[in-house]
Parts: structure tokens; C-alpha cells; sequence
């Protein structure tokens, strides 16, 4: 009966009390300040996050990808040469490429870029000995790796290349060639149809 009451006086004394006083909330024998401060404070922008992350960049247009100037060489060195290999196992060309790669670095020949051409597939098919139809026996797909390099010496040339044929793998072919314009237009994707329209016009 002596906790109904007590229990009871401390409702009657809780309703009578005004909001901003200060009140004890009895919790068992502990006793917890109940004074509530954010009451008194403006509620708006409560769930708004946006201020708190960083402004957007605006995204910029790219740029039109343009051909860079060829360096033509000189009487004792070579220009911009383009290291190619092909081969129909991507794993075999593209570690030898980067062995390539990591060889012209510790050789102090200028690496211009590494790059990856698109993947070419051919069919081949085979004809039947009384047919006439040709039939598909098997697709063969072809990768291309390319390692264009600049400032090789006339007289260093012949041994890296011998080096480069030495460490060559089985299945793969090597081509070393002066870089061209027609090899900087082969990294781009065709558009025959625009391709057909230019030339309506002209």
C-alpha cells in the first residue's frame, strides 16, 4: 500500500509540474534527469543529409581523342616503334607483354604506352566432299598487345630484339614496326554509317 501511494503522489506531482522545470524520474532506486532541452529548439531540418556530403563536380564533356605527334627518329635512333604481338592464347600474349614491357623499363628505353587492340575472331569453315554447303569447324580468336616504345638507339636495337626473340613464347608472333597513322586509327572504333555520311557530303 506505501508504494501505491508514494507512486501515486509522484503522478499528481508530475502532472502539476510545468514542462520546463526540471523533473527526477524514479527508476527503481536510481534517479535519472528527465529534463528535456531539444523542446525548446527549431525542428526543422531534421533527416537532411544532403549539406553534409561534398558539392557534385559536374561531370566534363571528354575530349575528342587526338593523335599525337610522331617522332620520326634521327640518323642514330629510331623513333616511335610499335612492339606487336598477337596470338590466339590472351594469357600467354598479354605476360609477354608485360615482360615487354618490364625488360624496355630496366633497359632505360622510353615505354610511350602499352596498350591492348580489339579482339579480332575468324571462322573457319570447311567444305564437304560431296556437298555444297560450308559448314563452321572452329572460331579462332586473335589478341593483340602492343608496346610502343621511343629513343632506341641504332646501335641497342639489334640486341633487344635478339633478347625479345630469345624469351618468345610458342604460339605467338612478333612484329616490330614504325609507328603510323593507320595504327593510331585501328584503336578506334569504326562508324561506317557516319563514315558513309562524310562522304555523301564531300
Amino acid at each position: 500500500m506505501g508504494e501505491i501511494e508514494a507512486f501515486n503522489g509522484y503522478l499528481a506531482s508530475y502532472r502539476a509540474a510545468t514542462p520546463r522545470e526540471s523533473r527526477l524520474c524514479a527508476a527503481g532506486d536510481a534517479l535519472v534527469s528527465c529534463h528535456r532541452h531539444y523542446k525548446s529548439r527549431p525542428t526543422h531540418g531534421i533527416g537532411r543529409f544532403k549539406y553534409l556530403l561534398p558539392k557534385e563536380v559536374p561531370k566534363k564533356k571528354k575530349d575528342k581523342i587526338q593523335m599525337k605527334p610522331i617522332n620520326v627518329g634521327t640518323e642514330h635512333e629510331y623513333g616511335d616503334v610499335n612492339i606487336q604481338m598477337t596470338s590466339y592464347d590472351m594469357c600467354l600474349v598479354e605476360h609477354f607483354a608485360q615482360y615487354v614491357h618490364k625488360l624496355c623499363n630496366r633497359l632505360s628505353i622510353r615505354v610511350n604506352e602499352s596498350y591492348a587492340m580489339p579482339t579480332k575472331t575468324n571462322e573457319v569453315l570447311f567444305l564437304e566432299e560431296r556437298g555444297s554447303k560450308m559448314q563452321l569447324d572452329a572460331v579462332l580468336t586473335t589478341h593483340q598487345r602492343v608496346v610502343q616504345i621511343s629513343g632506341l638507339s641504332s646501335t641497342f636495337a639489334p640486341i633487344l630484339l635478339e633478347v625479345i626473340q630469345s624469351s618468345q613464347p610458342e604460339g605467338v608472333h612478333l612484329l616490330v614496326k614504325e609507328h603510323t597513322e593507320a595504327d593510331f586509327k585501328s584503336r578506334l572504333k569504326s562508324r561506317p554509317e557516319l563514315e558513309e555520311l562524310l562522304a555523301q557530303m564531300n
